[in-house]
Order: C-alpha cells, then sequence, then structure tokens
C-alpha cells in the first residue's frame, strides 16, 4: 500500500458549514477573499481551490500511485488564538467534516485539530476525535498563537491524553514562523517553516516529552527540519546541562519523520541520523514548496527495497492501523 503520510484538507462542506455557522465563532472574521482573522489579528492566506477540490486530489493521487493520503486541516484555520471554548467548537467543526469527508472518501486518513489554547480541552477532543475513529491529530508548532511554546505545563492535559490514547501527533509548522525576517524572497517557506519546527521540536526535547509520552507517536514534519544536521550541537549543550534537559539522541531515535527535504543526499542523511524505519513518504499536497512527486525522492535515494517498501507505506499502514 502507497501512503503520503503529510497532506492538507479543507473539505468544501466544511467551508460551507463556517458561513453558515458565523455567529457561533465571534472571534472568528470570514474575510472577503476567503482567508480568516482570529481574535482580531493578521488575516491569514485565502483558502485555496487546491485544498479543497477533493476530484483534482484523487486524480493527482491516481497520477502518483498513491493509495491513501493522511490529511490534516491547514494550519493558517487552527484558530489557537480565540477563546478556549470557541476553540472547541471551531475544532469539534474542523473534525466533523473531516471525518465525513473520509467516511465518503476511504482514501483520505484523517488527523484531528484539537483548541491547543487549553491543554486539558485539547486532550478532550483528542479523546472525542479517537472515539469517533481517528488514529491522532495534527497541531501547531505555537499553541496560544505567536510565541506559544508546545511544552507550555498548561499542555500537559494534552500529552498525557497522547500518551494515554497511543496517538499519532504530527507537529506542522504554522502561518507565523514567529521570525519577521523571513516575510521576503518567499523564505516564510523555505526558512521560516524549519527554523519554526527546530525551535519547537528543540523546546519538546529538552523538556523530555519526547521520551517522557513515549507511548504518543510523535511526527516531525518537513523531514525534522534541521533536527538531524544539528544534532551535535544539540548533544553539546544536553551534555553541559544534563541533569535538566532531555536527551536528544534518545528523542530523535523515537520520533518519525516524512520525506519532504527536497534532495536526495539530506534524506540520506536523515537516514543515516534517525534511521530508515522512522521515515514516511510525504508530500506536503497541495502546497508548492512540497513535494508533489514524493515517491521519486525515495526512488532515488540509497535504500534497500525492503527500506523502500516501509517509507512509501508500510510504516504509515502500521501507525495508522490501515
Amino acid at each position: 500500500m502507497i501512503i503520503d503520510c503529510h497532506a492538507h484538507l479543507v473539505p468544501p462542506s466544511l467551508l460551507e458549514a463556517i458561513r453558515a455557522r458565523a455567529q457561533d465563532f465571534p472571534s472568528i472574521k470570514l474575510m472577503e477573499d476567503g482567508g480568516f482573522s482570529f481574535a482580531g489579528g493578521k488575516p491569514t492566506r485565502p483558502v485555496s481551490k487546491p485544498l479543497s477540490d477533493i476530484a483534482a486530489r484523487l486524480k493527482w493521487m491516481d497520477e502518483q500511485k498513491i493509495e491513501r493520503q493522511v490529511v490534516g486541516g491547514w494550519l493558517d484555520m487552527f484558530a489557537y488564538e480565540v477563546p478556549a471554548e470557541e476553540g472547541v467548537k471551531w475544532s469539534r467543526l474542523i473534525n466533523a467534516h473531516l471525518a465525513q469527508t473520509a467516511k465518503s472518501e476511504p482514501r483520505f486518513v484523517p488527523l484531528a485539530t484539537v483548541p491547543l489554547q487549553n491543554g486539558a480541552r485539547a486532550a478532550e477532543v483528542l479523546c472525542e476525535a479517537h472515539a469517533a475513529g481517528f488514529k491522532g491529530a495534527m497541531i501547531g508548532t505555537q499553541p496560544k498563537g505567536k510565541g506559544g511554546v508546545l511544552d507550555d505545563p498548561s499542555l500537559k492535559p494534552f500529552w498525557e491524553a497522547a500518551d494515554q490514547l497511543g496517538s499519532v501527533i504530527f507537529i506542522h509548522p504554522v502561518f507565523e514562523s514567529g521570525d519577521d525576517r523571513v516575510h521576503d524572497y518567499g523564505m516564510a517557506n523555505a526558512v521560516g517553516r524549519i527554523t519554526d519546527t527546530l525551535i519547537a521540536m528543540s523546546r519538546l526535547i529538552y523538556a523530555g516529552h519526547v521520551t517522557r509520552y513515549a507511548n504518543a507517536k510523535i511526527v516531525a514534519g518537513i523531514g525534522g527540519a534541521a533536527l538531524p544536521y544539528v544534532i551535535g550541537r544539540l548533544r553539546r549543550n544536553f551534555l553541559l546541562d544534563r541533569e535538566k534537559l532531555g536527551d536528544p539522541d534518545a528523542a530523535l531515535a523515537a520520533m518519525y519523520y516524512d520525506t519532504i527535504v527536497q534532495d536526495p543526499r539530506a534524506l540520506r542523511y536523515l537516514a543515516d541520523i534517525v534511521g530508515a524505519d522512522r521515515l514516511m513518504m510525504g508530500s506536503d499536497m497541495p502546497f508548492p514548496i512540497g513535494d508533489l512527486a514524493p515517491l521519486n525522492i525515495v526512488a532515488g535515494t540509497n535504500f534497500s527495497d525492503a527500506e523502500r517498501v516501509a517509507i512509501n507505506g508500510g510504516l504509515a499502514q502500521h501507525l495508522f492501523g490501515l
């Protein structure tokens, strides 16, 4: 089974429901261009057609010989900035429409959205999602909005629930990287997503979360960002204060990674650092910065046949119970 482990989907029915239920979300404004503003913040990009064009998505999957696709929502829409109770309703709405879409088109494997601005409520929604058939959630790097951290003590109930449920927790960069220097030259995508993920994951590692909540299956998106490349510095920092910090080598060995690195040399290096058995083929569909022919990099990297089978779907099939 060929499985794309990293993609995004905004069901058309969800957009219709948002328009119909606008009064239920006073902190969320639907902009004229199709974007959103959360709690009066900077408007997001518009929802692009490829995010919602299911027929085109299935056609692309057929062309790429992809049988199943793991789909989270769109990070721009996760609304971590709004009040917690409103965020709960928003997450439930997104999850209901992702589940409905996956039921009508079983080639999609949905990842839930949770209101990460509140750890207890995020845990509650994650439990509901598992009861509805989800295998885990896609979460953004900055809960509570710009500058938020995933090791925030208030998120302990969420991480405990993910551990108890054995959730797949896919960690993904958010709309704002947290660094205004990347808003030129297309660097928000090329570089900002990397630095955002690197900082968020490094905090989780040093906080000890990756090994403490070892039953949660943490996926570090975009090939683990720069984690494999800076493992030496992460290790050195750990050795300088090992009584207080989590072990980065143990953490990297415990996580999972997609293949979205766009260079076979980088993918081979990632495998050398974390092990080829931790890799899953991914596309970041439908975004152009992703890998829209994702089987090619796996074919073009020095892997054994058995490793390619696992990367192209075997591991994802196991993690998601397909």
